[in-house]
């Protein structure tokens, strides 16, 4: 298993939570600033540079790309740890700032899902991530919701046990939040799908 850490550059209320530990570390452009703060050199640096312009690291590897492009410097990020056969990607600075720049951060999810990478979206309030088919294991954080929602159109369950309000053979649908602020009862909250893709919030009440 090779992990990778992504810095974007939206706000981290408190860096402090974050685990550095990782084989890669990429900064998508003004992501750089965390790695700073951090005293962290990271691995790779790539981007339009619109929001970093200060000085780069020498030992470096320093992607540019143009400001008219199709990708976001996050995707970008994301695209070269795949590229570099990481398969477990943990993203710091994905949320805080622009709502677009969330929304496009939880798209980036699925790509990463898509193509075989488990990632996690992270901050000290939330862990975010997306299941497929299959059964995950999600642990218990005390104090913390535990939220489901349908990225398909729907998302057919077969059980998810150990939460507050279980669900069996039920299919959750893209356009009602019937799955928000479940709780985690036991060790683990235990979630099988059967069809369709999964988004998966913990969030700190």
């Amino acid at each position: 298993m090779k992990t990778c850490i992504i810095f974007a550059g939206g706000e981290i209320a408190d860096l402090n939570f974050i685990d550095t530990k990782a084989d890669l570390v990429i900064c998508a452009d003004g992501g750089y600033v965390h790695a700073e703060k951090l005293k962290i050199i990271p691995d790779i640096i790539t981007g339009d540079f619109d929001s970093y312009t200060g000085e780069l690291p020498e030992c470096t590897e320093i992607y540019r790309s143009v400001p008219e492009k199709d990708d976001t410097d996050t995707m970008l990020a994301l695209k070269i740890a795949i590229e570099r056969n990481c398969t477990h990607v943990k993203l710091y600075g994905a949320l805080g700032g622009r709502f677009d720049h969330a929304f496009a951060n939880i798209q980036t999810l699925i790509y990463a899902h898509e193509h075989g990478c488990k990632m996690e979206i992270t901050d000290r309030d939330n862990i975010i991530t997306v299941q497929g088919t299959g059964t995950e294991l999600y642990k218990k954080y005390d104090g913390w919701y535990f939220s489901v929602f349908s990225l398909t159109e729907k998302l057919c369950i077969e059980k998810m046990a150990g939460v507050k309000y279980p669900l069996e053979d039920y299919t959750l649908v893209q356009g009602f939040p019937l799955g928000v602020s479940n709780e985690i009862i036991s060790d683990n909250a235990v979630v099988s799908v059967k069809k369709g893709t999964a988004l998966i919030v913990r969030s700190r009440r």
